[in-house]
């Protein structure tokens, strides 16, 4: 097989192949290469058996859940492997640590795709070396043509993964907020927001705003609540200056646009909010981030915050109306490596 599509390759067709990978021509090829085998049933990616017509092979699966919870092996058999009749590919993966069953699939889904266009076009690459004679030493060359495509592959493989849920992409319209609890150099656990509040008095937005006619001021008996106006009308009083719809005030000053921002997240970052501003009209970043913390149910988080809100509003907002309270936690760990080792401590008020 490999000697027969060596020989095949003139060095026109060597140097497409080589351009097409570039380019992910090559990739696009073999995704439809296992979209088709899965098709046809070349692919086992479970317990069971890969017996096609006509091959001498057989491949035998099973795979049995041990006692630690869930099962974090997995294997795959791909039978005709590059369209190849006599080429199979056999892997078998060992997840480890709170996430290893979904490295485990990842890396067996990746992997055969990933290992098989690397093959195609270090083959390609061989084929317009001038010092290139598959016929010469064909053990030798057939093994180096391999070994190079393992060795990028697992590279490959191993650098997604750096890239891979480690950062979070944000966008924010309106004064909600995300916060993210992460521990600090001293072992404490610290509020890092990674939002801002679009709220009219900011400089950039009341600049926008009065270049558009519109107006931003407070009322008198909101004394620090900045709201959006009409140039000549006192509506409709909107308390942020990007939203969606409002289109009253659209054309003076209020947008739509949000904006876009990564974070990367390191092992000291242990959890995300998301919160609507009926948290954070009363709740400090710490505030929330503590209160979180010391959650006895990582499940009844995001209600205990809301009800610490809700408390505190009371207190500190009284005579006026509550709003709305939402919010979200995100934890990025499991909780037997996370900030339960942590002892953070809630202000007595709340």
């Amino acid at each position: 097989m490999f000697n027969g599509l060596a020989r095949s390759f003139s060095i026109k067709r060597a140097k497409n192949l080589k351009n097409n990978c570039e380019n992910c021509d090559g990739k696009e090829a073999v995704e439809a290469m296992a979209k088709n085998a899965k098709k046809n049933d070349l692919i086992l990616r479970s317990s069971g058996i890969v017996n096609v017509d006509g091959s001498k092979n057989l491949a035998s699966v099973f795979s049995k859940r041990g006692e630690k919870g869930v099962n974090q092996d997995c294997c795959i058999v791909w039978e005709e492997f590059g369209c190849q009749e006599d080429m199979i590919f056999c892997g078998i993966f060992d997840g480890h640590g709170p996430w290893g069953h979904f490295v485990a699939k990842n890396v067996r889904e990746s992997m055969p795709s990933s290992l098989l266009c690397n093959w195609q076009e270090t083959l390609a690459e061989a084929s317009v070396d001038p010092d290139f004679d598959l016929e010469s030493d064909k053990k030798h060359h057939r093994f180096n043509i391999w070994k190079h495509s393992y060795l990028k592959t697992c590279a490959a493989v191993d650098q997604s993964w750096s890239s891979t849920g480690d950062i979070v992409f944000l966008a924010n319209v309106g004064d909600s907020r995300a916060v993210l609890g992460t521990t600090a150099d001293n072992g404490n656990l610290v509020a890092v927001q990674l939002t801002m509040d679009f709220k009219p008095n900011l400089p950039q937005e009341a600049e926008r705003i009065s270049q558009c006619q519109g107006r931003v001021y407070c009322l008198d008996d909101e004394p620090g609540v900045h709201r959006v106006w009409l140039p000549h009308d006192d509506s409709p009083g909107l308390a942020m200056s990007r939203a969606f719809g409002d289109y009253c005030v659209k054309d003076f000053g209020l947008i739509s646009v949000p904006e876009v921002t990564q974070r990367h997240i390191t092992s000291n970052d242990q959890f995300l909010v998301l919160a609507t501003d009926g948290v954070w009209d009363v709740i400090s970043n710490q505030e929330a981030v503590q209160i979180i913390s010391t959650a006895s149910d990582r499940a009844k988080s995001a209600k205990r915050l809301v009800e610490c809100a809700a408390r505190a509003w009371k207190r500190k907002r009284k005579g006026i109306a509550m709003d709305d309270i939402s919010a979200i936690v995100l934890f990025f760990h499991s909780s037997s490596s996370s900030f339960e080792q942590i002892q953070p401590v809630v202000p007595p008020a709340l």
